[in-house]
């Protein structure tokens, strides 16, 4: 069962990329892109060991007032369709089988697919030039903050209009860990439809800087505030190692965003590798992960059974004396 804070620790290639990917599976079933992103990603290696080990993929969620569970199969030009689909709701029942697509996001019975539709999977690794979190956004393209932060500007200055206050919050936010920082000046490009990621720095204050003048861990710290802070958050949020490229006080700093957005109700699942990041977390916020017998296996910690070491040591001092699981397999 999942808390209001997952954390996911282990070391490389045991299963916490595959786990988020799982998420990010059924949002493109529930958004019927399943062909598509089979086409993309190949049936050969979205299958466990391949199409000679596995036959299909199965996947199975259970909410609190609502279930939804899937079976995908192969086909011959490598995509994978929809053999069976189910969802049960207040004794409703939605099920479909041998579908290219889902048809559970048109169902009529709502409870069918709130849920489905309420985790956002969000990666700022790409951070190189040109990338889409330094390039121009389109102005209205600020409904929500995209999966890869390519509408950060836009998202930003939608705040800057209507809700200053957060935007405030959020500049306060980024200079406690970036004291070169004075605030975003955001305003459309002269010309089209077109907005920038424009800042003052406070030793310059007149003069402007780009998204291309901050370096990956700032452009990502940027982007990772923007997420935690914004007005009406998502119901869950997974990120993939947001740890990427931060001093370890802007990563103090995100501990305390993450506890924020979960007290406001916000489900929180995150793969890290950083151990600082842990260090600031109980031990029941933690799940280590393993493989097993060719299995990724998950266990959440207790602070129970960690009570003695815990009174001496942080979960980063476990982590890294090999005292809790999620350790590298010894050769």
């Amino acid at each position: 069962m999942l808390r209001p804070i997952n954390i996911l620790i282990g070391s490389n290639g045991v299963g916490k990329t595959n786990f988020i990917s799982f998420f990010r599976l059924v949002n493109n079933i529930y958004e019927q892109r399943l062909q598509n992103y089979t086409m993309q990603n190949r049936a050969e290696s979205l299958l466990h060991y391949g199409l000679k080990h596995t036959k299909e993929i199965r996947g199975f969620m259970q909410f609190s007032d609502n279930d939804y569970s899937f079976s995908l199969q192969p086909r011959d030009n490598g995509s994978m369709f929809l053999s069976e689909e189910k969802s049960n709701f207040q004794g409703g029942e939605y099920a479909i089988s041998n579908e290219p697509e889902s048809h559970i996001k048109d169902s009529s019975i709502i409870g069918y697919n709130r849920n489905l539709d309420s985790f956002r999977i969000y990666h700022f690794h790409d951070t190189s030039v040109g990338s889409p979190l330094r390039g121009d956004a389109d102005v209205n393209d600020n409904r929500m903050l995209k999966t890869d932060g390519a509408n950060l500007p836009a998202f930003l200055y939608l705040m800057q209009q209507q809700h200053p206050k957060t935007m405030k919050r959020i500049e306060m936010t980024i200079r406690s860990v970036m004291p070169y920082f004075e605030r975003f000046d955001l305003q459309p490009l002269p010309f089209g439809d077109k907005i920038n990621l424009t800042w003052n720095d406070v030793n310059a204050p007149d003069k402007y800087f780009s998204a291309n003048d901050l370096s990956d861990g700032s452009i990502r710290f940027m982007a990772l505030a923007t997420l935690l802070m914004q007005p009406i958050l998502p119901k869950v949020i997974i990120i993939d190692e947001p740890e990427l490229g931060l001093h370890p006080v802007a990563i103090t700093k995100l501990s305390g965003l993450i506890k924020s957005a979960a007290a406001r109700g916000c489900q929180i699942i995150i793969s890290t590798q950083s151990v600082n990041l842990i260090s600031n977390f109980e031990a029941e916020d933690i799940i280590t992960v393993d493989r097993q017998n060719g299995q990724s296996v998950f266990n959440r910690l207790d602070s129970k059974e960690l009570e003695k070491w815990l009174n001496d040591y942080t979960l980063g001092d476990l982590w890294t004396k090999s005292i809790i699981n999620g350790q590298p397999r010894e050769l």
